[in-house]
């Protein structure tokens, strides 16, 4: 007999050789029926794998994430065997699970597909899945499996099995299609009920652009039509609130070649948002006690070599500005943090002086590659919300709280409710990514752990996400179409202090070494704003909206009272334009509602006689009604206030 732990830390017995869908019957015919995956110990397994020894099981079914690549994982599996047949002579490559779907690259040959084609791979995938065949998992000689894959002049599989050790080497098999695999996969293929291939693109063997260019095909799967079909839909959605286009739409930014690309210009109504953003978190700052400071763009070569960013980052940023001067070399900055140690560095401390706190929108360079630009999500030149905290190891736990309270008091008032805390650590198995002493890394990580706990986060730990100098708490949101984004970081670093010799006088007259935190909210303002217009389809919290209102004149007769009107919305401080065109007012109308305007006063003779204004909400067909101008400036203030709450700080 063998004992098998679940999650919940009871304990099953069964025979030996008994399977993971075992388990799960023993459970509930039930949960038989949508079990997918499973991991044993830390290995994913087949829910035929024969278990033969003590252990700890996982069942997964398609709400886990392991689930979904076991899904996608098989269906890429069931793509490659409708290729084979439809296109037969073609090399098979790899095909592996990613997110929302799956993809495979082949060698066609001679042979081309292009999207006309998809149809007809996807009813033949079909056709394979109604089959229910039963995926299977065999061990295979390095020797065999060389010989399978020679023998068909396979040279991408070849060279895979090559780099793979003896005693390794698995196939998968199903209905008459078998391939390389590690494992992974559905009991059989009749769990597949909806496919969709979404596109085609070319890729190089192994990335390598010295190599041969194979066909990538791109698809998606489900257990059920509908969840296609809502995916689909959800993509549209995607499509229309893309940050590219609204960013265009509401003229808040550009690119341009000549300035360079990954560069974003940004017109004044971008630039204005921008503002209101740093505004926004330099007031809440101020009442937590930083300070601002400002640094140049540049800075010697040595500075970055000292951080030990230039060895982790060097050769994949912008490479050294040499001057006149022999043997001088300044580069483009790629980090706040080493300019702000050096700040810290200027003067003498006493540990009365704790905590130092110095924020910066710093704008910094790293040269990104050009195939994975996009939009403002990633740019070459972004502007981050950055802050630096110098701290005694003592203040290191109430500090780090007090920035996520910064950190939730920012979420909260852009609209961001959905969101987990991740807990960066090191991977244990790759020291040589990381600097710094182990007992340094083991006090900080456990620091961000009991913050994470004491505030009540829902928090995860993933290993091999920490920066290179620390472990790190970020926080993962989901926008209103689902997708989870990394928004807000705060990390805990023993090692720049020590890499830059910082100091400070304890109570015992003996100099210390302070704990440093860095910490971005908005991580770049850059893609903060992407993330935001996707979210909010650039309907922005009314007191982040370029205009808050605009006023629409019925005709040329009414443009003093609009002008009136104008300036006395200003006076409340409410941001407005006026609309005084020679166009009909349903033309204005339709315009302001495009333009994202929050809310449409429409001036005509009735409101001048009576000093009103007639109230129209962006989104509604209806007009809210006439107001007096002091109750609709009221009406405003007290939306604002709903979103837009006070920072609260016992510092």
């Amino acid at each position: 007999m063998i004992n098998i732990t679940l999650p919940d830390g009871s304990v099953k017995q069964f025979e030996s050789g008994a399977t993971a869908m075992d388990v799960a019957k023993s459970i509930s015919e039930g949960l038989a029926r949508n079990v997918i995956s499973a991991k044993f110990d830390d290995r994913i397994v087949e829910t035929s794998t024969p278990l033969t020894q003590d252990g700890s099981l996982t069942l997964f079914t398609w709400n886990d994430k392991e689930g979904k690549e076991a899904f996608r994982h098989s269906s890429a599996h069931v793509l490659a065997q409708a290729l084979e047949q439809l296109y037969p002579g073609i090399k098979l490559s790899i095909g592996p699970a990613i997110e929302n779907g799956f993809y495979y690259d082949v060698d066609l040959g001679e042979q081309t597909i292009s999207d006309k084609d998809f149809k007809k791979i996807e009813d033949k995938m079909l056709e394979i899945a109604r089959g229910k065949h039963e995926f299977r998992l065999k061990a295979i000689s390095k020797a065999d499996a060389l010989a399978k894959y020679t023998e068909q002049g396979n040279e991408y599989k070849v060279e895979l099995i090559e780099n793979l050790e003896d005693g390794t080497i698995t196939f998968c098999h199903h209905d008459d299609f078998s391939d390389l695999c590690r494992g992974g996969h559905l009991p059989h293929t009749g769990y597949i009920k909806a496919v969709k291939l979404m596109n085609i693109a070319g890729a190089y063997w192994r990335g390598d652009e010295n190599n041969k260019q194979l066909t990538r095909i791109y698809g998606t799967s489900f257990p059920k039509q509908k969840e296609l079909k809502q995916y689909l839909e959800l993509l549209e959605e995607a499509k229309r609130r893309d940050h590219r286009k609204l960013g265009k739409e509401l003229g808040l930014f550009t690119f341009s070649q000549r300035v360079g690309q990954g560069l974003p210009l940004w017109l004044p109504k971008g630039a204005a948002l921008r503002d209101r953003l740093e505004q926004f978190l330099k007031k809440a700052q101020k009442k937590a006690g930083y300070e601002m400071v400002v640094t140049p763009h540049i800075g010697q070569k040595e500075l970055y070599v000292t951080s030990g960013h230039y060895a982790k980052y060097g050769e994949d940023s912008f490479q050294p500005i040499s001057t006149p001067a022999d043997g001088e070399e300044f580069l483009l900055k790629p980090m706040n943090c080493p300019h702000h140690c050096e700040i810290y560095k200027s003067g003498p401390w006493s540990y009365r002086d704790l905590p130092i706190r110095y924020a910066e929108f710093g704008t910094v360079y790293r040269y990104e590659q050009s195939g994975e630009l996009h939009g403002l999500t990633r740019v070459r030149g972004f502007t981050q919300d950055d802050a630096h905290i110098f701290c005694t190891p003592d203040q290191l736990d109430k500090e780090f709280k007090n920035v996520i309270d910064l950190v939730l008091y920012v979420f909260g008032s852009l609209g961001f409710e959905n969101f987990t805390a991740q807990v960066s650590v090191r991977d244990l198995e790759k020291p040589e990514k990381y600097i710094g002493d182990t007992e340094n890394w083991e006090k900080a990580e456990q620091a961000i752990i009991n913050a994470a706990k004491e505030k009540g986060l829902d928090y995860v730990v993933e290993s091999g996400e920490a920066a290179f100098y620390g472990p790190k708490l970020d926080f993962m949101v989901k926008d209103a179409l689902g997708r989870s984004w990394q928004l807000g970081t705060i990390q805990v670093d023993y090692n720049l202090p020590e890499r830059f010799d910082l100091h400070y006088k304890g109570s015992d007259n003996e100099m210390h070494r302070p704990v440093m935190i860095h910490r971005a909210p908005f991580g770049s303002l850059e893609r903060f704003i992407a993330i935001l217009l996707e979210h909010t389809g650039g309907n922005f919290p009314l007191w982040l909206m370029p205009e808050q209102v605009i006023i629409l004149s019925l005709s040329e007769k009414y443009e003093n009272y609009a002008e009136k009107v104008l300036n006395e919305l200003e006076n409340y401080e409410i941001r407005s334009l006026v609309d005084n065109r020679n166009e009909t007012i349903g033309k204005k109308i339709r315009e302001a509602e495009m333009n994202k305007y929050p809310y449409m006063l429409i001036i005509g003779e009735n409101e001048e006689k009576e000093g009103m204004v007639s109230v129209r909400k962006h989104g509604n067909k209806e007009e809210v009604g006439s107001l007096s101008i002091e109750d609709f400036a009221l009406l405003i203030k007290k939306e604002i206030s709903k979103t837009l709450k006070v920072f609260n700080t016992n510092n």
